[in-house]
């Protein structure tokens, strides 16, 4: 309420805030004037229940709905084509109180990597459509990241060309203008430009046009005149696009040389830095200031220099997440050619830079020394490769685990105090999560798994559910009796608490063991499952569908378990069942045995008799 205050201008208008929690709710929760509805999931959390994650959803759920009340109540939507004035305005407005109260650069990760896994392969798929669709079948399916997410980049994109001044200005204006009014898309952009003079014509494309655009950027250095030129074309989309593109150029030395906010309007426009005392590594799209995809062709020097020393911290995080791509996409050549795997001689060692010289914020180191997930990987792959990816990042990993070993574990014990009494501070979140990280990394030498797992499992077991976990999940894909004892231990702890059971339920569903699928059929029959409850079915089935190496066996028994799953549920759920069933609707990106078998378990979903509009809508589409 005081962000709000501060940041809008925006006062609560009634004398009490009501809320109800409810455990059987499809959504996370529902902004009803007078009486938001929360899902227990994101409302319920205490130090031995829930994670430091978990904390900083749950306010940022509260955040989301409290906000609401400006930003979707007071003005609303004139019709659901509009429903992005309200989601994508309160997702941008979450987000941003989320970065203030936490860290900026770690909260700027989490937002970009939600959206190049779940928006990014939406705008590529068979149910891509603009941030203000045109169309629908199902109501229900229209509550897409693309509404959400990039409806949120697309607030923060007209932010940053109009600056922060006059961002507030416009909003502020649009408050004042529509108060208890249901609008339209174009009165917000309207204001911003009544506001600041700004055109935004062409911006409004953004609404408009499907798909992600992709930025091709080449560039040139003059020594004599000592003019460096950046030339930028965008592809992927019928009409050219307005995009501010944040450009910051390095020396060398890793020294700063140049920074700017660029407007990319054209299909082609080249611009001119001037005075460059030396030919420059260019820091594209800092803080990631447009929702696209930007191919340059960077160097693994160049990468290194911009994951060791870039000013823009979430470049600094990007350039590591590229290199390491970069790395991983070579070897994943070489072990689909059958040759040995070899890392190339600088990757320890940017990874041992970084954790050596970088202190500044243990959150964000923790996610510097993160590799890509397998999903993101798979993203970057014409034709998928499964048992490809997770064999080379997995070989990385176990590099990583052993070159670093040494470093990581003096790290985790600097960090590590288990008499700390449990605090929730962005310092003491930290400390957690970087030593989670370094955990993760050490149990893959099994006498890590006697001497830290344990131990940090009994001592955190009922009082800090981040470190319980940390353990867990260090132990998840490690074949070993500790890893069943351990989880058995949890959950006779905490077999009564419905939300931790979930947690327990996920963490075997995301195991990259063989033996997942068995297990995951095998707790649909536990008394801990229940098909008709929302989060148990998220818990478990959710959590399986995004396993890629288990749902993506090629077999294809995950796909057809998940739709003889999904064939239950649409009698029980029909808008939980349309969501369930969306990691299968990408069928293409796969080899063809699995495309085949993709197909076959769509195919069987499309011929049930009385199949929901919700499900219909989706698989019909997926299937067209």
């Amino acid at each position: 309420m005081a962000w709000d205050e501060k940041v809008y201008g925006r006062e609560y208008d009634l004398d009490i805030y009501m809320i109800v929690a409810v455990s059987d709710f499809n959504m996370g929760a529902m902004e009803n004037k007078g009486l938001n509805i929360f899902n227990t999931k994101y409302i319920l959390a205490a130090a031995e229940t829930a994670t430091d994650q978990d904390f900083i959803h749950v306010e940022s759920v509260i955040a989301h709905e409290y906000f609401h009340n400006w930003s979707g109540n007071r003005i609303t939507c004139r019709d659901w084509f509009q429903l992005s004035l309200k989601e994508g305005l309160t997702i941008f407005r979450d987000q941003s109180f989320t970065a203030d109260t936490t860290s900026k650069t770690v909260a700027r990760i989490h937002d970009v990597n939600y959206l190049r896994n779940a928006q990014f392969p939406e705008d590529a798929g068979p149910l891509s459509h603009p941030v203000r669709p045109e169309s629908y079948i199902e109501i229900n399916n229209f509550y897409t990241a693309t509404v959400y997410n990039k409806g949120a980049e697309v607030i923060r994109m007209q932010k940053t060309l109009l600056g922060d001044k006059d961002f507030y200005a416009g909003m502020n204006l649009y408050f004042k203008n529509y108060d208890g009014q249901a609008v339209t898309i174009e009165e917000f952009v309207k204001s911003m430009e009544q506001a600041s003079s700004k055109d935004l014509q062409q911006f409004r494309l953004w609404y408009s046009q499907a798909g992600t655009p992709v930025l091709l950027v080449e560039d040139s250095y003059d020594p004599k005149s000592k003019e460096y030129l950046l030339t930028i074309k965008q592809q992927g989309m019928q009409k050219p696009m307005h995009i501010p593109v944040r450009v910051g150029l390095l020396g060398h030395q890793g020294h700063e040389l140049a920074h700017e906010l660029l407007e990319l309007k054209k299909i082609s426009q080249t611009f001119t830095f001037k005075n460059i005392a030396e030919k420059p590594v260019p820091s594209l799209l800092r803080n990631f200031s447009a929702p696209v995809k930007i191919v340059y062709n960077y160097s693994d020097a160049d990468l290194q220099l911009l994951f060791a020393h870039d000013a823009d911290e979430f470049n600094r995080w990007e350039a590591g997440q590229k290199y390491a791509v970069n790395v991983i996409l070579r070897l994943i050549a070489c072990y689909q050619q059958g040759k040995p795997l070899e890392l190339p001689r600088g990757f320890i060692a940017a990874y041992e830079y970084v954790l050596t010289h970088y202190q500044k914020d243990k959150l964000l180191l923790t996610e510097l020394i993160a590799l890509p997930s397998e999903k993101y990987i798979a993203e970057q792959m014409q034709v998928v490769d499964v048992d490809a990816i997770h064999a080379v990042r997995k070989f990385l990993i176990q590099e990583i685990a052993c070159e670093l070993q040494s470093l990581l574990l003096d790290i985790y014990q600097k960090n590590y105090d288990n008499a700390e009494s449990f605090q929730f501070n962005m310092e003491a979140v930290g400390r957690r999560e970087l030593r989670n990280r370094c955990l993760f990394y050490l149990a893959k030498n099994p006498e890590m798994i006697e001497k830290l797992c344990l131990p940090q499992f009994k001592q955190a077991l009922g009082k800090n559910m981040t470190d319980t976990l940390g353990s867990l999940n260090a132990l998840l894909n490690i074949d070993c009796r500790e890893r069943d004892a351990t989880l058995d231990e949890f959950y006779l702890i905490f077999k009564e608490d419905a939300l931790v059971i979930d947690k327990w339920l996920a963490l075997q569903a995301a195991s990259a063991l063989p033996s997942t699928l068995s297990r995951v059929k095998k707790l649909t029959q536990h008394p801990a499952f229940d098909i008709k409850n929302p989060n148990k079915v998220y818990a478990l089935l959710g959590a399986f569908g995004q396993n890629q190496i288990c749902f993506h066996a090629v077999s294809g028994e995950g796909y057809q378990f998940l739709a003889d799953t999904v064939k239950q549920l649409d009698k029980l759920n029909p808008s939980l069942s349309a969501r369930m069933v969306r990691p299968l609707i990408s069928w293409r990106r796969y080899d063809q045995k699995r495309q085949a078998l993709m197909q076959q378990a769509l195919a069987s979903l499309a011929e049930q008799k009385n199949i929901s509009k919700d499900l219909y809508e989706i698989v019909n589409k997926s299937l067209s």
